[in-house]
C-alpha cells in the first residue's frame, strides 16, 4: 500500500465513523473511493428501521447506540448515520440528539445531508431516481415536500425481493443501468436529479450525467460524504464525482 504521507498515521486529518445498514456493500467503497488523503472511514453496520415510530423510536435507539459507542471506542472525529429511508423516519432532532449525545462528536444523517447540499447548490425543485418501489418512492416524496423540496418527478424500480435480499439487489444494478435510469428520471422543471439509495452505486455516473444534463446531480453517499467531511473540518474540493464535491 503507498502511504499518503509517511510522517502522519493514516486519518491524521479526520477518521469518519458511518453507520450503514446490515445488507449495504456500497457505501464503504465509495467512499474510500472519494475520501480525500489524510481521510479514513470506518464502519458498523446495523438493520433499517422502517417504522421506528411503531414502538417510539425505543429500537432505534437501542440499535444506535451499540453502535455509536464502538465508533466511540476507535476516536471517530464524526459519525453519519448513512440510510436515506432510515433517516428519513425518525424526527431530526431526535435522530441527532442520541448520534451526539452517545458518540461525543459532531455527527450527520443522509436525510439531513441531502437537504444540506439542496441548499447550497440553491435547488428547490428535484427530479428522484431511485431502486424503490412506488411507496417508498412516496415516502421520499412526502419527506422533500416537508421541508420546501418539490419533486417535479420520480421514478424507481421493481424487484421480486424482499428484505435484506432486496436491499442487496439494489447493490447488485450496475452503474451503466443507474446513469440510463436516472436519465430517465430528468424533467425539464427539475433543477437538480436526486439519486436516492446508500446501497446504489451511482457515485461514479455522476459527472458523466452532469456533463450530459447540464445540471447538478447528487446521490445519498455523495452528500453524506460532503456534509461528514464539513462535520470533521475537511472542506476541500474532491474531483471526479460532481459539482457539490468539486467545489469549495
Amino acid at each position: 500500500m503507498e502511504m499518503e504521507n509517511q510522517e502522519f498515521p493514516l486519518g491524521w486529518r479526520a477518521k469518519i465513523g458511518v453507520i450503514t445498514p446490515t445488507e449495504n456493500t456500497v457505501t464503504e467503497p465509495e467512499f474510500n473511493a472519494m475520501k480525500p488523503p489524510g481521510v479514513t472511514v470506518h464502519f458498523t453496520r446495523m438493520p433499517i428501521h422502517f417504522h421506528p415510530e411503531e414502538d417510539n423510536y425505543a429500537g432505534l435507539m437501542d440499535d444506535l447506540e451499540v453502535r455509536l459507542l464502538e465508533l466511540h471506542d476507535c476516536a471517530v472525529d464524526m459519525v453519519a448515520y448513512n440510510c436515506t429511508v432510515g433517516s428519513m423516519a425518525c424526527p431530526s432532532d431526535l435522530l441527532m440528539g442520541k448520534l451526539e449525545e452517545t458518540s461525543g462528536v459532531n455527527a450527520v444523517t443522509t436525510a439531513g445531508a441531502i437537504l444540506a447540499a439542496l441548499n447550497a447548490l440553491g435547488v428547490s425543485r428535484i427530479a428522484l431516481a431511485t431502486p424503490y418501489s412506488r411507496a417508498t418512492n412516496e415516502h421520499e416524496k412526502a419527506y422533500l415536500d416537508g421541508h420546501g423540496i418539490e419533486v417535479v418527478d420520480m421514478i424507481g424500480m421493481d424487484f421480486d425481493e424482499t428484505g435484506a435480499a432486496l436491499g442487496r439487489r439494489f447493490g447488485a444494478v450496475p452503474p451503466k443501468r443507474i446513469f440510463e435510469h436516472a436519465l430517465s428520471a430528468d424533467h425539464p422543471e427539475a433543477e437538480a436529479i436526486l439519486i436516492s439509495c446508500a446501497n446504489f452505486g451511482s457515485a461514479g455516473v455522476v459527472a458523466a450525467l452532469e456533463s450530459k444534463l447540464e445540471k447538478p446531480v447528487i446521490t445519498s453517499n455523495i452528500v453524506t460524504l460532503w456534509a461528514g467531511l464539513r462535520a470533521a473540518g475537511v472542506n476541500e474540493p474532491i474531483q471526479g464525482f460532481g459539482s457539490l464535491l468539486s467545489d469549495k
